[in-house]
């Protein structure tokens, strides 16, 4: 059963019938409920409508959606951008606009699920690579292939915080004449100068091909985009399935409120630097406890206790404890590898991160972990 919030999305929550710190969501930079991006999605609706009734292509365009995707390619530093419902959809339907039958993808095998049901859907012939492991995906493209190459990679990965290592995927896309692309769903709002993402963390942006992204996550809305050349961009537009026959890639009041927060970020940098702020001081303080952090260096933090019981134990400990942290399990990650997926946001308080890792802290040893 599904657990039911009765507040805004914010450091706390109303959850199930209780506050609780919430550590679960991906609201990285806290906007979710900021009044500044309430308004701009009560004025879209004001003005347009809930929602567009009809694709995009057909009649459900609305200049906010041309507003958001101009703002988004300035934001990424790209020639254009291409709004989707959802950052799946974004996956499903640009990777079989840029290969098909004949052709082959090469994917970190812990891409995330929308990147492999996009694999399947283009029809091309996929080769799984060991997770980060550059000897295993070089081995892959030295075997003979015909048709286009495609690499793919998430940019952050989303169960254990860490970072593809994209500087070197990009010399061996280069090296075997592969196209490049990149899902920094996580790492959109998050990663690099201003919150421009992992490809600009690596300074590699002329060595991606296309990037695809969520503002469902950092950017406190709801949907996906794709970024790169435009003439990319152009030939995705009449070709996406899940772009052309969706009523409209998001509710214009959603798109509002996602523009509203990519001019705040511009601007501002301090709701990224308050992140990563939060993100240092709970993970010294967990580190200090010896748990088990695995390689995250991102606002992704899994503390791994192995067992899925134990895991789930501790998840629902902590909620009586006032701390929403979810158990993640088997088939999400390794069954050896159950986990407490902890996420930092700028909306946390210091007393907030201070009473969760208390809360942590006595869970674990009430457990045996520490």
């Amino acid at each position: 059963m599904y657990r039911t919030i009765y507040s805004k999305q914010g450091g706390k929550i109303q959850l199930d019938g209780r506050e609780v710190i919430n550590m679960a969501s991906n609201n990285y930079l806290g906007l979710a409920s900021h009044p500044q991006v309430m308004e701009a999605a009560k004025a879209a609706i004001d003005a347009y409508g809930v929602g567009p009734t009809a694709s995009r292509n057909i009649v459900g365009n609305f200049p906010v959606h041309d507003e958001l995707e101009a703002a988004l390619a300035k934001f990424k530093e790209v020639e254009a951008t291409l709004v989707f419902n959802c950052g799946v959809s974004a996956n499903t339907g640009v990777i079989p606009c840029l290969v098909g039958k004949g052709d082959t993808i090469y994917s970190d095998e812990l891409n995330h699920g929308s990147i492999i049901d996009g694999c399947k859907l283009s029809g091309a012939k996929v080769k799984v690579f060991a997770h980060k492991d550059m000897a295993s995906l070089e081995a892959r493209l030295q075997e003979a292939v015909e048709g286009k190459k495609l690499i793919i990679t998430d940019g952050v990965f989303s169960m254990d915080g860490d970072l593809a290592p994209l500087p070197e995927i990009a010399e061996l896309a280069k090296k075997y004449d592969a196209m490049f692309m990149v899902d920094d769903a996580h790492g959109d709002g998050v990663m690099g100068p201003m919150g421009r993402g992992t490809v600009d963390y690596f300074g590699v942006r002329d060595l991606v091909h296309v990037e695809t992204g969520s503002l469902s996550k950092a950017f406190g809305s709801a949907g996906g985009f794709v970024a790169g050349k435009k003439e990319l961009i152009d030939s995705i537009r009449p070709k996406a399935r899940s772009f052309i026959f969706t009523a409209s890639p998001m509710a214009p009041c959603l798109a509002a409120g996602a523009l509203e927060v990519i001019k705040m970020v511009s601007t501002d940098e301090s709701y990224v630097n308050r992140l990563w702020e939060n993100r240092e001081y709970f993970v010294e303080k967990l580190t200090k406890l010896g748990l088990n952090l695995g390689t995250t260096i991102t606002p992704i933090v899994p503390v791994i206790v192995g067992e899925a019981e134990l895991a789930q134990k501790m998840s629902a400990d902590l909620f009586e404890k006032g701390v929403f942290a979810q158990a993640i399990c088997f088939p999400m990650v390794a069954r050896d590898a159950a986990r407490l997926r902890v996420i930092l946001s700028a909306g946390h308080t210091k007393e907030d991160l201070d009473l969760a890792v208390n809360a942590i802290a006595e869970s674990a040893r009430n457990m045996g972990l520490i």
